[in-house]
């Protein structure tokens, strides 16, 4: 069976106020393209269809054009919802939408139902996981603490027992919305730290034939069978090097996998670029760059005159422009959000507290922050379900 494996197309999102509908828009026709020219069986979309809980009123046309599209060629698709959509919104009408071959899982009860495709060789159970909430599904897994490895291992043993079930030889797919270690990341993901821990080892997929990951942007492979296709469109600068794509899987009589990286289309290249002033307006090598998008770091001593207007005269497609002088991170100078960058919201805290008080906090007190932290997380996950 040939397997499409897609994910993290954020419909609706902006790229530093530049709408991306059309380059979505685009990623959408070429999805369509390449089911049909590479005689896919199936695609599998795993996680993040929309940018926001309450999507857009054209990132959700663009939505449905793309669900005709691909239940007009006959081919069925799975997906799953990811940690940035509602899943309650996504589910909708998901049993009728069923019966056109479009195989909505949004509903974490059903982790261990399958849908059931065959081919000549018989059977593939595909189980969608859609993301997660530690705090909202623990009771529906009953698991006594909240954390995303222990909700998922509870929801793969659930896809285990089924598997376990089924006709002999009958192959595997999970759809997993999740962050799991060995994962390379990018700035454009929300962070879904929970304890303070936000992966899970990939041994937690144990005993099937391919997993195809969401939530991470960039295409990348954790292991043969373990894969993130990344999202078809680069979402942030720190993606300027990602080559993005999708995964056409092939699962043999035996459930051996074979894999191949497909490119997908690319709008307008990034760039990200570093000197002082003079020498991004001066440096011929940056010739190449003046069509992309860029973000320019400027190292000038001091602030220069008019910097965005001048940048912009040789590089018109300047989204961002920071001002980062070359100096020592302790350097008094150095701008907080510099000090900051790469910090979680919990270290943050914990260097609040010592800079207070002139102590760093002890374990209990580091736990009552960690707490606290999930707290909120679970009541903002709450508020969005409810929306």
């Amino acid at each position: 069976m040939r397997l499409l494996h897609t994910s993290d197309w954020h419909l609706g999102r902006a790229f530093h106020r530049v709408s991306m509908l059309g380059a979505q828009a685009e990623f959408i026709g070429h999805l369509v393209a390449t089911v049909r020219e590479k005689a896919v069986d199936a695609v599998v979309v795993s996680g993040d269809v929309y940018d926001r809980a309450v999507p857009p009123l054209a990132a959700v046309e663009l939505f449905d054009d793309a669900l005709h599209r691909l239940a007009g060629l006959g081919v069925p698709t799975v997906m799953i919802s990811g940690n940035h959509d509602s899943a309650r919104r996504l589910g909708v009408g998901a049993g009728l939408i069923d019966r056109a071959g479009i195989h909505l899982r949004t509903d974490p009860a059903a982790a261990g139902t399958p849908v059931v495709l065959a081919d000549a060789h018989g059977d593939v159970a595909f189980y969608g996981l859609p993301y997660l909430e530690p705090a909202l599904v623990k009771d529906e897994f009953g698991v006594p603490r909240a954390g995303h490895e222990t909700v998922l291992a509870a929801a793969m043993d659930r896809v285990r027992a089924d598997l376990a079930g089924r006709a002999p030889g009958t192959r595997s797919v999970v759809l997993a919305h999740a962050f799991v270690t060995g994962g390379e990341t990018s700035d454009s993901e929300r962070d879904i730290t929970v304890g303070g821990v936000a992966a899970v080892p990939a041994g937690v997929f144990t005993g099937v034939d391919y997993v195809a990951l969401g939530h991470l942007h960039g295409c990348q492979r954790i292991s043969e069978r373990v894969r993130y296709s990344g999202s078809p469109l680069a979402y942030s600068f720190s993606e300027a090097d990602h080559r993005k794509g999708m995964w056409l899987v092939d699962l043999d009589a035996g459930g051996a996998v074979t894999a191949e990286r497909l490119d997908c289309p690319v709008p307008r290249p990034l760039a990200r670029l570093r000197g002082t002033l003079e020498e991004l307006l001066d440096d011929p090598a940056l010739s190449r760059h003046e069509d992309a998008w860029v973000e320019a770091t400027l190292t000038d001593d001091v602030r220069p005159a008019d910097p965005m207007a001048r940048i912009v005269a040789r590089f018109p497609h300047t989204l961002s422009l920071v001002f980062a002088p070359d100096r020592a991170p302790d350097d008094p100078a150095v701008s907080y959000a510099r000090r900051l960058a790469g910090r979680s919201d919990q270290q943050i805290a914990e260097d609040f507290v010592a800079h207070v008080r002139g102590a760093a906090p002890d374990d209990r007190e580091t736990e009552v922050l960690r707490d606290a932290f999930d707290a909120v997380r679970a009541d903002d996950a709450a508020r969005e379900v409810a929306r």
